[in-house]
């Protein structure tokens, strides 16, 4: 044993004394440090919680915000080439969408009537503003003003296509308010070249049923929706940045005296008896808004036709001049469906064509809405007769 020991000490000795001489020979040598191609990254454990925002939506283009068109526009053409310019285009432009529409080169798509399973396709709208209004009776009314603004058929994706062929929908690309066509992608303006519309600065999906489908090129309006029709919206809430439990999650606060020392807008104790930490999901505070959000069962009071502004009821997510989705509103198919055919049956499906129904008046109210071009008070002599 003793022995075996000894002769590997020898071999050791001799194996070091070896690389000792080698490694000196080697030593007045020019070296180059050669890191390994394959480094061993240790896996992080570090558990995260979920951020109370969720995600932004996926957006199918991102337009170029640090310079506007009229500063690109002011370093390369004049005021008078660019009229020439624009001019030029939009003529292009209607004879690429009559030529698109015209029933010569391309039959038109069949129209079916409307059944209970049939979903119609929304329209995509700008928030301009709120107003008030009032009922017959004087009660007042908040009303938001949403402006469907060069609205178009983009594209439809039929349901053996689409994402929801079990729900037997297919998808419609629609297209909203017209931009200018400088400095946009040759990918993004040859999306809008085959529906033969011009280049839409917001482009949005919605869900519709076989029997909802629209030719691509197909302008939508106002009139898709009539008064005393509730419909839902969804849009991305205002952004309000960082926020207490005061405003964020309507919390009372603590007294404002008696022995309160800088905690009069705190929340107080977060913590729980025998958890011995903060449970996920306690409210406080944090960023608020900027969030998509869904507002449903509003009604429409009133449309203008000439201008497709829709006068909705209550409050919607959003800034002014900002974009809005807007379609039926599917409370009233969960919770009314008995009425659902006189209410839904109604409307124009699976959209609104003025060959069919010849042109509308430029207002269209409901039958509870005051209406400023009437009286507001009547009176009755005593023969019966109003004055």
């Amino acid at each position: 044993m003793a022995a075996s020991m000894l002769v590997r000490a020898a071999q050791n000795s001799r194996q070091t004394w070896s690389n000792c001489t080698r490694y000196a020979s080697l030593e007045n040598s020019q070296w180059t440090l050669c890191l390994p191609a394959v480094t061993t990254v240790l896996p992080c454990r570090t558990t995260t919680r979920r951020r109370d925002r969720l995600p932004l939506p996926k957006r199918l283009y991102v337009p170029d915000k640090t310079r506007t068109d009229q500063d690109r526009q002011a370093d390369e053409l004049t005021p008078q080439n660019m009229a020439h310019i624009q001019e030029s285009y939009k003529e292009e432009e209607e004879s690429l969408t009559q030529a698109r529409l015209c029933p010569l080169k391309d039959e038109p798509w069949p129209r079916h009537a409307w059944t209970p399973e049939s979903r119609r396709t929304g329209v995509l709208a700008t928030k301009i503003g709120m107003m008030p209004m009032w009922t017959k009776t004087g009660h007042r009314l908040t009303i938001t003003l949403l402006q469907v603004q060069d609205c178009h058929v983009i594209r439809y994706v039929p349901v053996v296509d689409s994402d929801y062929p079990d729900r037997k929908q297919g998808l419609l690309t629609l297209g909203h308010r017209t931009c200018s066509p400088f400095y946009l992608s040759e990918e993004y303006l040859r999306t809008f070249e085959k529906a033969g519309v011009p280049p839409k600065r917001k482009i949005a999906e919605f869900k519709v049923s076989k029997d909802a489908a629209i030719k691509p090129g197909t302008p939508l309006h106002a009139a898709h929706f009539r008064p005393g029709q509730y419909v839902d919206v969804y849009g991305k809430s205002v952004d309000k940045g960082f926020q207490g439990v005061m405003k964020r999650h309507g919390f009372k606060g603590q007294p404002a005296s008696h022995g309160q020392t800088k905690t009069h807008r705190r929340a107080g104790a977060i913590g729980t008896a025998g958890h011995g930490r903060v449970l996920p999901g306690t409210k406080m505070p944090g960023p608020m808004g900027n969030v998509v959000r869904y507002t449903r069962g509003l009604k429409i009071w009133r449309v203008n036709t000439k201008h497709n502004i829709l006068y909705v009821n209550g409050q919607v997510p959003g800034h002014n001049d900002g974009w809005i989705k807007v379609y039926d509103s599917i409370l009233y198919k969960s919770k009314h469906r008995k009425k659902m055919e006189d209410h839904l049956g109604s409307l124009p499906f699976p959209t609104y064509f003025e060959e069919d129904e010849g042109e509308l008046e430029e207002d269209l109210y409901d039958d509870d809405l005051f209406r400023f071009d009437e009286p507001s008070i009547v009176f009755e002599s005593a023969e019966g007769t109003k004055k």
